[in-house]
């Protein structure tokens, strides 16, 4: 008799998708039947969907929309809107803070206006991605590590908003962008000392760890329970 195992199993069993538990006290429904996939099958669990986004999982979407089209639209805008130079220097390209002599005010669009107004609206998708993973595990009655691991893993992000606020200055922040944000990096070392010693960037670190472990004990325990 074969065993089906839910972790690099050579048998994958097909059926009608789980709904899922009973969502009560939930506005809205899942959205979705469900579908399998053959490839993730490989590895874990083969079904993906129906999925329960509600007000806070919605608007994330809707925020986090926003600011990757402002950060996008503004790289593109760099680049004279010329699609090909676009993705050939788009790991060099940044979406920067405003300079220094704005301090904490509201700088006009084009001098960090539209990066502060894209940093908002992912903060506020961040936040409520958060608020939706904690409602969902409170509602189908399943302990809130998942979304604690989350907020660990979030402060790394906030550290780079509090130490600007410490400062007083939203040249501070650092840069939407791939290469930019690494030479920021450097550019904070040689500025302040090495980043590594930041007290809030040590404590994002261990946080950052503490939620990879945190998020392994949480997926050790379906798999163990899994097969029940």
């Amino acid at each position: 008799m074969l065993e089906y195992q839910n972790i690099f199993t050579r048998v994958q069993v097909r059926t009608v998708p789980d709904p899922g538990l009973p969502l009560e006290d939930s506005p809205g429904a899942r959205v979705g039947t469900g579908t399998f996939s053959y490839l993730a099958g490989k590895f874990g669990d083969a079904q993906f969907g129906p999925i329960y986004l509600g007000t806070a999982g919605l608007f994330s979407l809707l925020f986090g929309f926003l600011a990757f089209e402002i950060i996008g639209l503004n790289m593109w805008a760099s680049v004279g809107w010329d699609p090909i130079e676009f993705v050939r220097q788009l790991p060099w390209l940044a979406l920067e803070p405003p300079p220094p002599q704005y301090g904490l005010r509201v700088p006009p669009l084009n001098q960090g206006g539209w990066y502060l107004m894209a940093g908002f609206f992912l903060t506020i998708s961040i936040l409520l991605w958060w608020v939706r993973v904690y409602r969902r595990a409170r509602a189908l009655n399943m302990g809130t590590h998942l979304p604690w691991a989350f907020a660990s893993a979030i402060f790394l992000y906030l550290a780079f908003f509090f130490q600007p606020l410490i400062v007083g200055s939203w040249s501070e922040m650092v840069p939407f962008g791939v290469f930019p944000h690494l030479d920021w990096t450097s550019a904070f070392s040689i500025r302040y000392g090495n980043l590594y010693y930041n007290p809030f960037h040590a404590l994002s670190i261990v946080f950052l760890y503490g939620s990879a472990v945190l998020f392994a004990m949480h997926a050790a325990t379906i798999l163990a329970v899994a097969r029940l």
